[in-house]
C-alpha cells in the first residue's frame, strides 16, 4: 500500500485505437499498442509471488461476524502442490476435469490451483444450481457433459442432494464418480485434508512441464438464451493474455496490488477470470464477501466493505442499486468504503446514469475527489474483458475502447453493429460441440458475439464503444421502428429508481411496455398507491426525454423472483429477457388490454402530453 509520502501510479494508460473499413462497411479496431509478454499461466505468476513474498495474504473469507480466515501465497502454492498430485494418483488429467459444485472459498481457490498446477481443467459449476435448483436438471447435464475424473463440495450436507444428482447422471454400470468434501460427512468421500497430506513427487513435476499455453485451464458454462449449458473452454493463454491487456491499461496495477473485496461467483468469467485472475497476476488479495445484493444478504456486504475497504471494487447493476442508498444513508460508511477506493467497475449490464452519478457525488463527499466509475465488455467466450473505458467518459453506456493484443470486427446490424472478436484470449470453442465452435465463428475466424454497440464518436475511435444491447432482444413495433432493448432497459432503470430490473415488451404492437421488478433498498415502506403514483410519473420523466422508439407506455411490476430452473436468469443477474416474456405470456396480454387492467401502471398523462407536444 502506498504511504502518505508516495505519489499514486497512473490510474489509466491513454487510449490508442486505428481504425480500418471494408467495401462491405465493416470497421475493424484494434489497440496501437502491441500486447506485451505474459506468463504461460496464472498459476506462474502465483508462483513468482509466492517467491517474493510467501507470507503475503492471498485470500481471505469469513461467515457472518467471526474473524477473517486466511491463506498467504507461500501456503496456496505449498497446498496447490499436494492437491495436484493427490488428483494425478486419483486418474484426474486433460481428458478428465474436476468438477467443482462449492461457491467461492478458500478451499474451492485450492482445489482449482492444484487442479491447474496438474494440467487437469477445472470446472466450476454455479452454487445456485446444486442450493436453488428444483430438479437439478442442468447440473446434470453439466456432469455428463464434462464426466469428471471427481466432484469437489466444500460441505458435504449443503451439497449432499446436488452430488446425489451427479452421481445420478452416470451412464449405466459405471462406478461413481469420487467425491472431495472439506467438511460434513458422505459415505464413500474423500476429505480435503487427506488430499493436503499427500506428498508432490515426479508425477506432477511432469504434468506442470506438460502444460502448455493452448491447454485447457478452466471449463466455464454458459447457458445463452436456449437454457441449455455450454461448456466455453478457456486456456491457459486466454486467462494470462487477458490480464496481460488489463494491466497494460489500468498500469496502476503493477505498482499497488489489487485489495479486492468481491462476491461475484467465480463459476462465472467476471468473478471467476477478470476479478480473480487479477489478484492472482498481480499479488493482490481477495477477500471473499459472503453477502450479495439481495435483501437479506447485503447487510453481510456493508459489514465486510467497513471492515476491509477495497482498492478496486466490482459489481453489477443490482449491485449498486443495494450500496447506493446505503452509502448515502451512513456517511462514515462511505467514508470507510472510500478511504483507498482507485476505481469503481460495473459489469453484467449497463449501469444506470442516475446510479453512475450518486456514486460521483458521493466519492466527492466522502473521499473529497472524484472517484472513477468505469465499465467494460466480453464474454465468457472472450477471458473475458476485450474493451475497458480507461478514460473519462459521460454516457453510461460505455463499454470503453479495444485493449492491446484484441481485434474487434464492427458488422452492420439494425442501426447498429454486431461486435466480433479475434485475439489471444478468444475460446477455442465449446466442449463436446463441435456444431456449436463453427457456428461461433466467421470465415475471419472473429467469435460472433451477438451483442450490438455503436461508435461513441464516429469520428474518434479512441473515444470507444457504446453498448446497445443484445440482438436477439431487439424487436420491431408494427410501424416498423426498432427497439434496442438494452438501451431502453438502461433508460427506464435510470428514470425509475424504485425499479430494480426490467423486461421489455412490444415486438409487433403498437408500442413498448415493461414487466419489472421493485428494489428493495428503495421502495421499502412505500405504500402501494403511492408506488404506483411514482412510477406512473418516472414513466412520463421516461418518455419525456425518450425518442419514439424509447417509449414505455405501461409497466406491470411482478411480485415473485425471476425463475432460475426456468432460464429467467443467471446466479450473477443477468435476466434472460426473451425467457421471461416466453414465461409470463399472460402477464404481457395485460399490458396491451383496452382499457389496462388494474394493476397495470400507465405513464401519468398530464407529463406523457407535454412530452409529446415537446
Amino acid at each position: 500500500m502506498l504511504t502518505n509520502n508516495e505519489v499514486p501510479a497512473p490510474l489509466f494508460a491513454p487510449p490508442c485505437v486505428t481504425i480500418a473499413a471494408d467495401e462491405g462497411g465493416r470497421l475493424v479496431l484494434r489497440s496501437a499498442e502491441p500486447l506485451g509478454r505474459y506468463p504461460r499461466t496464472v498459476l506462474d505468476s502465483v508462483r513468482a509471488w509466492a517467491r517474493v513474498d510467501p507470507g503475503r495474504v492471498l485470500v481471505a473469507e469469513r461467515e457472518g461476524a467471526a474473524d477473517w480466515r486466511i491463506c498467504r501465497y507461500g501456503n496456496a502454492v505449498a497446498a496447490a502442490d499436494s492437491i495436484g498430485q493427490a488428483l494425478l494418483d486419483r486418474g484426474l488429467g486433460p481428458a478428465r476435469p474436476l468438477l467443482v459444485l462449492s461457491g467461492n472459498s478458500i478451499d474451492h481457490l485450492m482445489m482449482t490451483l492444484g487442479a491447474m498446477s496438474a494440467g487437469i481443467p477445472v470446472a466450476p459449476v454455479s452454487a445456485a444450481y446444486s442450493l436453488q435448483s428444483h430438479d437439478h436438471a442442468r447440473l446434470r447435464l453439466i456432469a455428463d457433459l464434462t464426466d469428471p475424473g471427481a466432484v469437489f463440495a466444500d460441505n458435504a450436507e449443503r451439497y449432499g442432494a446436488a452430488l446425489d444428482a451427479v452421481q445420478a447422471s452416470r451412464p449405466g454400470g459405471q462406478a461413481e464418480r469420487p467425491v472431495i468434501v472439506s467438511a460434513g460427512y458422505r459415505p464413500g468421500a474423500e476429505s480435503l485434508g487427506h488430499l493436503l497430506a499427500t506428498a508432490p513427487g515426479p508425477a506432477l513435476a511432469a504434468a506442470s512441464a506438460a502444460i502448455e499455453a493452448d491447454s485447457v485451464a478452466k471449463i466455464l458454462f454458459t447457458s445463452g438464451s436456449t437454457g441449455a449449458p455450454k461448456g466455453v473452454l478457456n486456456t491457459h493463454r486466454m486467462l494470462a493474455a487477458n490480464q496481460q491487456m488489463m494491466r497494460q491499461v489500468w498500469p496502476f496495477l503493477a505498482a499497488e496490488p489489487p485489495v479486492i473485496m468481491d462476491w461475484l461467483p467465480w463459476s462465472h468469467t467476471f468473478g471467476g477470470n477478470h476479478n480473480l485472475n487479477m489478484v492472482l497476476s498481480n499479488g493482490g488479495t481477495m477477500y471473499i464477501d459472503s453477502g450479495r445484493p439481495a435483501p437479506a444478504l447485503f447487510g453481510q456486504t456493508v459489514r465486510n466493505l467497513a471492515d476491509v475497504p477495497p482498492t478496486v471494487y466490482f459489481n453489477v447493476p443490482a449491485g449498486y442499486a443495494q450500496l447506493v442508498p446505503a452509502l448515502e444513508a451512513d456517511p462514515a460508511f462511505a467514508q470507510r468504503f472510500f478511504c483507498r477506493l482507485r476505481l469503481m467497475f460495473n459489469a453484467a449490464a449497463a449501469l444506470p446514469a442516475g446510479l453512475r452519478d450518486r456514486l460521483g457525488e458521493l466519492a466527492v463527499r466522502a473521499a473529497g475527489h472524484p472517484v472513477p466509475v468505469t465499465g467494460s465488455w466480453g464474454a465468457t467466450e472472450t477471458g473475458p474483458a476485450v474493451t475497458t473505458a480507461h478514460f473519462p467518459f459521460t454516457d453510461a453506456r460505455c463499454i470503453g475502447a479495444v485493449l492491446p493484443g484484441a481485434e474487434v470486427k464492427l458488422v452492420p446490424a439494425e442501426e447498429a453493429y454486431e461486435i466480433r472478436v479475434r485475439g489471444p484470449m478468444v475460446t477455442p470453442g465449446y466442449l463436446g460441440r463441435p456444431d456449436l465452435t463453427a457456428a461461433a465463428f466467421d470465415d475471419d475466424g472473429f467469435y460472433r458475439s451477438g451483442d450490438a454497440v455503436d461508435l461513441a464518436d464516429p469520428a474518434d475511435p479512441e473515444a470507444g464503444l457504446v453498448f446497445r444491447g443484445r440482438l436477439a432482444e431487439d424487436f420491431k413495433l408494427t410501424s416498423g421502428t426498432f427497439v434496442r432493448v438494452g438501451a431502453v432497459r438502461t433508460a427506464l432503470l435510470t428514470a425509475a429508481p424504485l425499479l430494480a430490473d426490467a423486461v421489455i415488451a412490444g415486438q409487433d404492437r403498437a408500442y413498448a411496455c415493461a414487466l419489472a421488478w421493485l428494489n428493495p433498498a428503495q421502495a421499502d415502506g412505500r405504500p402501494a398507491d403511492q408506488l404506483r403514483q411514482e412510477l406512473a410519473a418516472a414513466l412520463a420523466r421516461h418518455n419525456a426525454a425518450a425518442g419514439s422508439a424509447a417509449r414505455i407506455e405501461r409497466l406491470v411490476l411482478l411480485g415473485d423472483p425471476a425463475d432460475l430452473d426456468a432460464g429467467e436468469i443467471t446466479d450473477k443477474g443477468y435476466v434472460n429477457q426473451r425467457q421471461v416474456l416466453r414465461r409470463r405470456a399472460g402477464l404481457v396480454e395485460r399490458l396491451f388490454t383496452e382499457p389496462p387492467p388494474a394493476d397495470v401502471i400507465v405513464a401519468a398523462p398530464a407529463l406523457a402530453e407535454n412530452a409529446t407536444e415537446s
